[in-house]
């Protein structure tokens, strides 16, 4: 594996009962580079984040090699995979009201993820660690606010206590799960700034995943694009965006509304037609509707 690799996924399966959710995908991840991961509920993308994570139930059958760091985490046993979750690679999780404990003080919510990693910290040095996180995430006040319980914030705050329990420990790869999706456009782009800017000051590597291709577009270096349990295409993202190769890439961009939408019709038709590429939502290419496109 090449040393700028942080994450390397080959080959992976992911099964449930008859159910092949996820059919022998392959990507990767260079330290400090952003993957958006794309494609519509139920294609596969968050069972492939649990499954990075081990954190699929035990019925799930895996196959194939989830190699982090140069070893295969699918081969570490289970207390070894404990000391990397939330260490080395830690989630950020798409609905904070479910994943937030309603009873718990955030701050005493954010002190478990360092606590269960440094259990050498005395506890005044876990709580600067929790409110230096808070901080760095936007949430005023810390102090005071540390003691509050999840129903005392909005949502957009809620998903900033998600992101600092996420970085509290400064993981080398984020994976953050939808992290946007339960929020208004205001609220959404500064999350996003805030992730741009962990990301610079921190060197993360994060494993985006989104449905939503406008979001990607902001934060992803590379994107891979998922449909029914398969990566179809690969590309930088500047790339895909101008020339998406595969058929369903491009249906997935025209299925973005414009001012020129015809609302009579579907947003996401069988076929994208001459006007969604002249409006620009898509650009013209090949209708390579066969195996995986990588660029």
């Amino acid at each position: 594996m090449d040393s700028s690799v942080l994450l390397e996924v080959k080959d992976l399966s992911i099964g449930f009962g008859q159910h092949r959710a996820v059919k022998g995908i392959s990507f990767y991840i260079n330290s400090g580079e952003t993957l958006g991961l794309v494609g519509e509920s139920g294609s596969g993308k968050s069972a492939t984040s649990l499954a990075v994570l081990r954190l699929l139930p035990e019925s799930a059958r895996l196959g194939g090699e989830i190699r982090f760091d140069g070893g295969d985490l699918l081969a570490l046993p289970e207390a070894a995979m404990r000391r990397r979750r939330g260490r080395e690679i830690a989630m950020i999780f798409q609905e904070p009201m479910t994943a937030l404990n309603p009873v718990m003080p955030v701050g005493a919510q954010i002190a478990e993820a360092v606590a269960a990693h440094h259990p050498e910290l005395a506890r005044k040095m876990v709580r600067a660690r929790v409110l230096e996180a808070m901080e760095e995430v936007g949430l005023p006040e810390v102090e005071r606010r540390a003691k509050d319980y999840p129903y005392q914030f909005s949502g957009g705050q809620r998903q900033r206590i998600l992101i600092a329990m996420a970085i509290v420990n400064r993981p080398r790869l984020l994976i953050a799960d939808e992290p946007t999706t339960a929020l208004d456009v205001t609220v959404q782009a500064q999350i996003l700034a805030l992730l741009k800017e962990l990301r610079r000051e921190h060197g993360l590597a994060m494993l985006f995943i989104s449905h939503d291709l406008a979001v990607v577009s902001q934060v992803a270096d590379r994107v891979a694009v998922m449909q029914r349990g398969e990566i179809v295409e690969q590309a930088e993202a500047g790339q895909l965006f101008r020339a998406p190769q595969h058929a369903y890439t491009r249906r997935l961009l025209a299925s973005a509304p414009t001012m020129k939408t015809d609302r009579s019709k579907p947003l996401a038709s069988g076929a994208v037609g001459s006007e969604a590429i002249a409006s620009g939502i898509v650009a013209s290419g090949p209708d390579a509707s066969g195996p995986l496109v990588s660029a």
